[in-house]
């Protein structure tokens, strides 16, 4: 899995009831109830990760600035309205709700003010992280009482990075496609995901990630469907130079950040194929030298290439391994992709057709 380095945590978090549509700052600590369906059965968790810039504007002024966070906010709210029941749908609050109660409200905390100013000062990368939890103290299995968002920021030096083991594990399913699980970011999804990487260790124990295939277990392994990695999403760079990327389903979760790469590989005048990828054909592009690299696309690691891809047949066995070919033109493009899209909030580089800068003010 996944880790984050040189990260620094801001002084306080918030907290909104969904029922009341109450406010408050609370301290970084501050706990919730131990006797919660959250905690105990995992019910109304669903959490958001969002990439922000935080500099001085021209004027002197503290600025955040988010690249096509209106997703990640309605991205958040499918999440909450699942976790709901349908008399409790009202609850749901909208895209504008979310973005007074984070910016106006959170950032813009006399509290928060010492934080961000820091992170001016040394143009760091911020990750924002909403997050649900029932507040009443129940251990009743039904859908939450006192439903509440919680949010916390942070900055951060790095996520992931290069070069990183990847490893295909195909007796684990991340999600069943029919509880349409997989395309929400849900906390018990994450549960099988450190089970793969776990899986993973024992071919690669340097293994930072791990790739699942689609819902089928019981099918012909060489026909099951890559799907993405075990906290990111995946592209695949080929030989002609076009990348495959695979197209959303309810497997996947919906990525604001790979549409943005996309966006980006697109005006570099890359050909991106979305479609479908079987395995086996994974496999012989491989072995055939037609695979240039495997990438992972999040939010926090924007994009990282595998240095070292197994691909195994889910009873222990290694049905091919691939290394990258660091010298073509499209393994560079692609690290050269990732520049651009942090760039993009910076400000120094155009925005592609289809994203779209959100700056506030503090």
């Amino acid at each position: 899995m996944a880790k984050f380095e040189g990260v620094k945590w801001a002084p306080q978090q918030m907290r909104y009831g969904l029922l009341e549509k109450q406010f408050e700052i609370v301290e970084a600590d501050a706990r919730v109830f131990g006797v919660s369906r959250s905690i105990h059965y995992g019910l109304f968790l669903v959490f958001e990760g969002i990439r922000f810039f935080c500099h001085r504007n021209p004027g002197g002024e503290i600025e955040v600035v988010f690249l096509n966070w209106h997703q990640n906010l309605e991205r958040f709210r499918k999440g909450i309205a699942f976790n709901l029941s349908g008399e409790q749908q009202e609850l749901v609050p909208t895209v504008d709700e979310l973005e007074n109660v984070f910016i106006h409200l959170y950032l813009k905390d006399p509290s928060m003010r010492g934080f961000l100013e820091e992170m001016a000062e040394l143009g760091a990368q911020g990750y924002l992280r909403p997050f649900t939890v029932d507040e009443e103290q129940s251990i009743g299995v039904t859908f939450p009482a006192q439903p509440a968002v919680r949010t916390m920021g942070c900055r951060y030096d790095r996520y992931l990075g290069e070069p990183f083991c990847g490893v295909v594990i195909p007796h684990v399913v991340r999600a069943v496609g029919i509880n349409k699980t997989g395309c929400l970011k849900l906390g018990v999804n994450y549960l099988m995901s450190v089970k793969a990487v776990d899986e993973a260790k024992k071919f690669c124990p340097e293994a930072a990630c791990a790739l699942f295939l689609d819902d089928n277990p019981q099918g012909n392994l060489l026909n099951r469907l890559i799907t993405e990695w075990d906290s990111s999403c995946c592209l695949f760079g080929l030989r002609d130079g076009t990348v495959i990327k695979i197209p959303e389903n309810p497997l996947i979760l919906p990525s604001v950040t790979i549409q943005g790469i996309v966006a980006i590989l697109k005006e570099m005048g890359v050909a991106v194929e979305e479609r479908h990828l079987a395995y086996g054909e994974l496999i012989e592009k491989a072995k055939n030298n037609e695979l240039v690299v495997a990438v992972s696309v999040g939010t926090a690691g924007i994009l990282n290439r595998c240095a070292r891809l197994i691909m195994t047949d889910g009873v222990g066995q290694i049905l091919a391994t691939h290394s990258p070919d660091v010298k073509h033109p499209l393994f560079l493009k692609l690290g050269e992709a990732r520049e651009y899209y942090w760039n993009i909030y910076k400000e120094s580089v155009k925005i592609p057709a289809g994203l779209r800068l959100f700056k506030y003010v503090l």
